[in-house]
């Protein structure tokens, strides 16, 4: 693609960045993305259901698809009295690591920059800027605002828009396939394994293990528990680490309080089916996060734009957060190409396009997570 004069700033180095970035560099444009970490990202996140918007994204980006995941081939819905009732389906399942790190490895070093804490930005005539803490400041056409439910930009240009906790939170964790005694490791091998009780679910799939690796016995299993917690008596605590320092929405591995890690565990052996509760049993660092809602009224602001979970954050039942990114950094560039990087009337039919499609994703999630917790109340049942 044949390079033009117009520049990107994209705050926000995790993966709606890195779409953005990459595909804004895929129609000729000169992109910087500014991660406010200090260090890499790759140790992060959990599973990912490969869906068709990342993989067209990647292949716009000219990024291989061909060993991004594992294969199920079939769901199991296990049973309280030990049955199990199986669907055929086929779905790729991937990591967020691999995701990443495909796109880190394909943008270059030089315009990925580590440690940009963003203070504030201003938009002036056909330029935007963004002004770090640091003292520096970069200017060009178009800023993308893909840092995360935290988002900076957002709380610029929205400030009464702040991700509001659900009623629950998601257990999760990660296991070495050779960890996993075999009964159960048969149970979750190649297949998308859930278990549902009164007010809450557990699923479980296979992913790629260390260094990316798809190969038989060096994968790992990936599992995601939603329980319900009250915001006000007991989130805090669930959010409160080893070192007792309380945590705005996540713990990540290995910093989970022993109480809290040995409550959850407690209750998996409670009111779980006997694979789950070996696949926790089998957990050496199990994380934590608090389940959140937003939804922006807008999402494009003269030449600054909002993507991913800047902008929404879908429910993780969807299945479909790191899609939606990647939904809007194609759009986005399609709009650029379309308008012949016009950009102020490219992101007015942007954002009339990805708007929608943000609201419905987020009631569509709202709906699946309120019927799994909330049918029996707002609490946890003993099963």
């Amino acid at each position: 693609m044949k390079s033009i004069d117009k520049r990107a700033i994209v705050i926000g180095g995790s993966l709606a960045g890195l779409f953005s970035g990459t595909l804004l560099r895929s129609i000729g444009w000169q992109v910087d993305i500014y991660e406010r970490s200090a260090h890499d990202l790759d140790s992060r996140g959990g599973g990912v259901v490969l869906q068709a918007d990342v993989v067209t994204a990647l292949k716009k980006a000219g990024i291989a698809t061909d060993k991004l995941g594992v294969d199920a081939t079939e769901r199991y819905y296990l049973q309280k009295d030990g049955r199990i009732e199986k669907m055929a389906m086929r779905q790729t399942l991937t990591s967020w690591n691999i995701l990443y790190r495909s796109m880190r490895r394909h943008f270059p070093d030089e315009h990925y920059h580590q440690g940009k804490v963003l203070e504030q930005v201003q938009s002036e005539g056909a330029k935007v800027t963004a002004i770090f803490n640091d003292g520096s400041c970069e200017t060009g056409d178009l800023l993308i605002g893909a840092d995360g439910p935290t988002s900076t930009v957002r709380q610029q240009l929205l400030p009464t828009y702040v991700p509001q906790y659900t009623g629950y939170v998601a257990y999760r964790g990660l296991i070495d396939e050779v960890d996993l005694a075999p009964a159960a490791a048969t149970i979750f091998t190649e297949r998308f394994v859930f278990y549902d009780f009164p007010n809450s679910h557990i699923l479980a799939y296979v992913i790629p293990g260390e260094n990316e690796s798809l190969v038989p016995g060096k994968r790992r299993f990936n599992w995601v528990w939603y329980v319900n917690y009250d915001e006000e008596t007991e989130l805090p605590h669930v959010l409160t680490d080893k070192d007792g320092r309380q945590r705005a929405n996540s713990v990540p591995p290995g910093r989970m309080s022993a109480n809290v890690e040995q409550a959850m565990r407690s209750y998996a052996d409670l009111v779980l089916a006997t694979p789950f509760k070996a696949l926790i049993a089998a957990t050496k660092e199990p994380f934590v996060q608090s389940i959140l809602d937003l939804a922006v009224p807008q999402m494009a602001f003269d030449r600054i734009a909002l993507m991913g979970d800047a902008a929404f954050i879908p429910r993780p039942h969807t299945a479909a957060g790191t899609a939606k990114a990647a939904a809007n950094a194609i759009a986005l560039t399609e709009a650029l190409v379309d308008h012949e990087h016009d950009i102020p009337k490219a992101l007015q039919e942007w954002e009339a396009n990805q708007l929608p499609q943000g609201m419905h994703l987020c009631e569509h999630g709202r709906n699946l997570g309120n019927n799994s917790q909330f049918s029996y109340g707002k609490g946890r049942t003993a099963g």
